[in-house]
C-alpha cells in the first residue's frame, strides 16, 4: 500500500517480490553462461549499463534504475522496468539474462533471495570508511538491514558495536549475531518521553562510546534520531543513511563543518556488493542461514507481508517466502 500511494508501481497489475533463487527452466535462444537447470539468484536492480554511473560501478545512482518486483521511484523513461516489472511472488519469474548469477551448491536458495539485504548492508559498510578497530553505531539495529550490518562488522574491521533500536530484549539478541565483537545497546522505548527533544540519545551514545563513534550506519525510516546519533560521532566521523527518513535533520550545518563530519547516502547496492557477498558465502567466510527466522509457502504471501509490516513476532529479521 505504500508503494502504491507513493505512485511508485508504475505498471499495474504487476507481481511483487525482488529477492527470488531457484532453477533456471528456460532460457533465451542466444543466451549464453545459463543453462536449464543451474542454480541461480536473481539481481533485481535494473539498470541501462550504459550511462557513466553504470560504467563506473556507481549502478544504483543510474537515473533508470527500477527494481524487478518492487518499484520505480525515478521520472527517467525505464525500458527494461517496463518489460521486467513482475517479480519473484510467482511461479515463474522472466529476467534479463545478465542479471542472474548462478549459486555455489553450498549456498541455499533461502540465503540467496537474501544476498539483496546483505549486499545492501557491504553498500552501507564501504560507504562508511571505517578505520581499523573502528566502533560502529547501527541505527534499526533489530530489522533486516540492520541484523545484516551486525553479522557482516567483524569483516569490516569493527572492535565495538553500538546498538540502537525499539526493544532492550530484541537487541540483546542481536547482539548474538556480531561474533564476539562487544556490544553496546541502547533502547528508544526506555528512554525519557522528551528523548526526541533534549538530546537524551546523544549522550546514552556518548556514554557507551565517550570519544565517538567513527561511523553511524543508520536504518530508521522516521523521526528524530538521525541527527542525535550524528552527534554521537567522533571528529571526522561518518553517517552512512539507507533508511529513507524524511524527517528534516536538526544539525546546522556548521555543526557537520567544525567535527568534519560526512554525510553519506546510498539508495541501493552495487553489483560488485553482491559479488562480494556471494563469494564470502561461498567460501564460508560468511554464514547467513540463522539470519532468516521466518518461513512462509506460496499460498501465505499476504499473511507473510502482514507480519513483515507488523513484526509483532521476536525476533523476526529475515523472512522468505517458499513455492
Amino acid at each position: 500500500m505504500r508503494l502504491l500511494r507513493m505512485g511508485a508501481l508504475k505498471h499495474l497489475p504487476t507481481t511483487l517480490g525482488h529477492e527470488a533463487a531457484g532453477v533456471v527452466s528456460a532460457v533465451g535462444r542466444d543466451v549464453t553462461g545459463h543453462a536449464v537447470g543451474d542454480r541461480v539468484r536473481v539481481h533485481p536492480l535494473l539498470n541501462c549499463r550504459e550511462c557513466d554511473y553504470c560504467r563506473t560501478g556507481r549502478d544504483m545512482m543510474c537515473a533508470q534504475q527500477a527494481m524487478l518486483g518492487h518499484a520505480a521511484f525515478g521520472a527517467a523513461p525505464m525500458p527494461l522496468y517496463e518489460q521486467y516489472h513482475d517479480g519473484g511472488l510467482a511461479e515463474y519469474v522472466r529476467v534479463p539474462h545478465w542479471l542472474i548469477d548462478s549459486l555455489p551448491d553450498s549456498v541455499s536458495f533461502d540465503v540467496a533471495a537474501k544476498v539483496q539485504d546483505l549486499a545492501n548492508a557491504v553498500r552501507a559498510l564501504k560507504c562508511a570508511d571505517l578505520p581499523e578497530r573502528a566502533t560502529l553505531v547501527v541505527t534499526a539495529a533489530t530489522g533486516t538491514m540492520g541484523t545484516a550490518t551486525v553479522k557482516l562488522a567483524e569483516h569490516f574491521g569493527v572492535a565495538r558495536l553500538v546498538l540502537v533500536g525499539r526493544d532492550t530484549e530484541r537487541l540483546q539478541r542481536v547482539a548474538g549475531l556480531a561474533g564476539g565483537i562487544p556490544a553496546g545497546i541502547v533502547a528508544l522505548d526506555e528512554l525519557p518521553e522528551d528523548w526526541s527533544t533534549d538530546g537524551t540519545l546523544t549522550r546514552r551514545l556518548r556514554r557507551l562510546a565517550p570519544a565517538g563513534a567513527h561511523a553511524v550506519i543508520d536504518f530508521i525510516p522516521d523521526g528524530p534520531a538521525l541527527g542525535q546519533t550524528m552527534a554521537g560521532m567522533a571528529t571526522g566521523g561518518t553517517l552512512v543513511h539507507m533508511g529513507g527518513n524524511s524527517t528534516p535533520l536538526s544539525l546546522p550545518p556548521i555543526a557537520l563543518m567544525m567535527h568534519c563530519w560526512r554525510f553519506v547516502a546510498t539508495r541501493a547496492c552495487t553489483r560488485q556488493d553482491t559479488t562480494d557477498v556471494l563469494r564470502l558465502l561461498e567460501t564460508g567466510t560468511l554464514t547467513a542461514d540463522e539470519l532468516i527466522t521466518h518461513r512462509f509457502p506460496l499460498t501465505e504471501a499476504l499473511k507473510a507481508m502482514d507480519a513483515i509490516e507488523q513484526r509483532a513476532d521476536d525476533p523476526m529479521w529475515m523472512t522468505v517466502i517458499n513455492p
